[in-house]
Formats: structure tokens, sequence, C-alpha cells
């Protein structure tokens, strides 16, 4: 049992492309998208993120999960950044939500890091 957990599995690309989605949807399932620098922000967030997952889809390489892992940092930064975090929910999912893609994505690299580059080819095959 503990040899799934160090393998990485496209499972784990689909969960992230899903998280991608809910963070660009995410002001308007809070029905806060009145501010449009907030808005903006989620929806290019929230597309960096299904990009990357989508690019570990297809061809697994370690730079993704570095940058899936900023995405996600800047994305806990953010509510703070632009004053939003007691305004209402949406400071509390982008908070979470940020959480949850760093956690994935530093999963998905130490499952990745001792992997070769053929290894790394064989992702999803």
């Amino acid at each position: 049992m503990a040899g799934v957990f160090k393998v990485h599995r496209t499972w784990e690309d689909w969960v992230g492309m899903a998280l991608g989605v809910l963070i660009g949807f995410s002001p308007w399932f809070t029905g806060q998208q009145g501010d449009a620098v907030v808005s903006w922000n989620a929806v290019i967030v929230g597309a960096l993120v299904l990009a990357l997952a989508a690019l570990e889809l297809a061809g697994l390489q370690r730079w993704e999960e570095v940058c899936e892992i900023v995405c996600g940092l800047w994305l806990i930064a953010s509510p703070f950044m632009f004053g939003y975090i007691a305004t209402g929910t949406l400071g509390y999912w982008h908070f979470v939500l940020g959480v949850l893609v760093v956690l994935l994505a530093a999963w998905e690299l130490w499952q990745d890091w001792n992997l070769s580059d053929k290894d790394l080819a064989r992702h999803g095959q």
C-alpha cells in the first residue's frame, strides 16, 4: 500500500485540472465577481493551474509542479494582497484552494523527484 503513494498517477493530474476550473470560476460560485481585478486574478490563476495540470497529463516534467506551487502560493497571498480576505467567502476559497494546489503539486514533485527523464516520459502510458 505504501508504494501507491510513491507513484505519480494520472488521477492526480485530473484533480489538478479540476482545481484549476474551481479557481477560475470561484468568483461566480461565491457571488463575488464584482471586483474585476480579483475576478481576473482567479481566471488567470485557474487557467494556469488547469494548463499546467494538463501538461503534466500529456508529458511529465518537474518544472510543471514547481510552477503549480508558485500559482498556489500566489493564490494564497492574493486575498491579503488585494484586500478581500475579510469581505466574504472568496478570500477563504482562494486560501483553501491555494493550499490544495500547493499540497498536490508538492506531493507530485516528491513522487517525481528521483525519476529519470525516461521514467518521466512514460507517465500516463
